[in-house]
């Protein structure tokens, strides 16, 4: 066990604060008479509170005397499907009169320690995954508000805590500051990215005039189509291209001895612009079904489903995986040798086909989804073909560049949060800031507090006897009798 610095005392968040789950949701409390605002696990960021959408309950007058949220109170997520995302925390400054919190949230309150200090802690501890490891659940995670009022803190003096709250926000808003450029850098040249080859697959890099270029109606909205160069022209994709769906999963004949294993690409591997082929999942399929679908270099692979922003995102296929398929969320164009450049189409697909798609797409609850008919209706745009392949080396070379500042950028980002916990490390173990013998010792502070808390009267433990216990009890009474 590390030694602790001069004046600090090892402790847990029970020795100096409260520790409260928040008041559980029910149907009945939808609505009453004494309506109050409540946070809830939704309400908490990592950067601090998200108010924009507030919740409202009914709380008995007892309730709200216990739920309320007072200035300094420390809120922190419970539990979260994420593991990372458990125990993160946030101060509250009385930003809404009368709020409470639910129980997706456990409120720490302390009057003896600097709630500042106290919630840099705790972010910490989050930041670091301390939670997520010591979390509890299968599917959800838990942290537990019994958990973490017997969390170790390691406390310094509290004059002390005021100089490293001092100095550790004093970093840390200069990495705050640093990180928001290298996001505004990020988005900034995601627009580009996107601008490059919306404007280059449409014929904006081109000198020659424009012109109106009609195509073909199918009773579908289209929108406004841009203006083409002259020599360049619009076609429906289905006339440019084979477009099929993928396999459908049949569990029932995933045993059969004649099927055949074989890889698959599934929505989550097709990405805008990009394939993620970290995970590939395989599928046992008839062999001609195999055969059919097989994906051949060049094929561009557009997604069918998912959010309505994601509809028609693809990119192309470079024989990364032999034999590979595709499942029935993702369709597969094969351009009609000669017409057009795959990456040309990628392009296309992912910036006037995002529009497009989502104009044109079907939504339910949760899902949207454009129909295999309706996607061999995207309308395309087709260059001269004896400028295509100087088209794409257009366009990949502005994009390298757009790449190049995208990858210092994220690298900058993750320097900074290295820094941030290296930081953050430095101030919760004693060597951001200076000793002062002058300081009251943390002991002394907890001391008091426990001089000035009521005793404890110890729970008797009672519980119910278990049928064994029923049978061994009633064979020792019979005995005596």
């Amino acid at each position: 066990m590390t030694e602790l610095p001069p004046g600090w005392a090892r402790s847990t968040l029970q020795d100096f604060s409260e520790v409260r789950l928040g008041r559980q949701r029910s149907p009945k409390n939808h609505n009453g008479s004494n309506m109050r605002p409540y946070l809830r696990a939704a309400n908490v960021g990592w950067q601090g509170l998200l108010l924009d959408d507030v919740k409202f309950m009914n709380f008995t007058e007892d309730e709200v005397e216990t739920y309320r949220l007072q200035r300094g109170d420390i809120v922190l997520s419970e539990a979260s499907g994420s593991a990372g995302e458990v125990g993160k925390p946030a101060l509250w400054n009385e930003e809404i009169d009368d709020c409470c919190f639910q129980n997706t949230l456990i409120r720490v309150r302390t009057h003896d320690a600097n709630p500042r200090f106290l919630m840099h802690y705790l972010r910490y501890e989050a930041l670091r995954g301390a939670f997520a490891q010591d979390s509890r659940g299968v599917g959800i995670h838990h942290l537990g508000a019994a958990r973490l009022a017997r969390w170790q803190i390691d406390l310094p003096p509290l004059a002390e805590q005021h100089r490293i709250v001092d100095a550790l926000e004093d970093h840390l808003s200069r990495l705050d500051f640093v990180e928001s450029s290298l996001r505004n850098v990020i988005t900034r040249m995601s627009t580009l990215r996107d601008k490059i080859t919306d404007i280059a697959t449409t014929g904006g890099v081109s000198a020659a005039s424009r012109v109106v270029t009609k195509i073909h109606e199918v009773g579908i909205d289209d929108g406004p189509l841009p203006l083409l160069p002259v020599g360049w022209r619009w076609s429906r994709l289905g006339d440019i291209a084979h477009v099929v769906g993928g396999v459908t999963k049949d569990s029932k004949k995933q045993n059969d001895p004649e099927y055949i294993s074989v890889p698959y690409l599934r929505v989550a591997n097709v990405q805008r612009g990009r394939l993620n082929l970290t995970d590939v999942s395989t599928i046992r399929v008839a062999p001609k079904k195999a055969e059919q679908l097989r994906l051949k270099h060049g094929d561009v692979l557009l997604n069918e489903g998912g959010d309505r922003d994601k509809l028609g995102r693809g990119w192309i296929w470079e024989e990364q995986i032999p034999g590979c398929i595709h499942q029935n969320h993702v369709f597969r164009a094969r351009v009609d040798q000669g017409i057009l450049h795959p990456k040309l189409l990628a392009w296309h697909a992912n910036g006037f086909g995002k529009r497009w798609c989502e104009l044109n797409g079907k939504q339910s609850v949760n899902l949207a989804s454009i129909s295999l008919s309706k996607i061999k209706m995207l309308p395309v745009a087709i260059p001269p073909s004896d400028i295509q392949h100087d088209l794409v080396s257009h366009i990949e070379a502005r994009l390298s560049m757009a790449d190049a500042a995208l990858e210092t950028a994220e690298a900058g980002l993750l320097r900074a949060a290295a820094l941030r916990r290296a930081v953050l490390r430095r101030a919760f173990s004693g060597k951001l800031v200076e000793q002062d013998p002058a300081d009251e010792p943390a002991a002394a502070l907890l001391d008091r507090i426990r001089s000035t808390r009521p005793a404890r009267t110890p729970r008797r433990q009672t519980r119910k006897p278990s049928a064994a216990t029923k049978r061994e009890s009633q064979a020792v009474q019979e005995t005596l009798l």
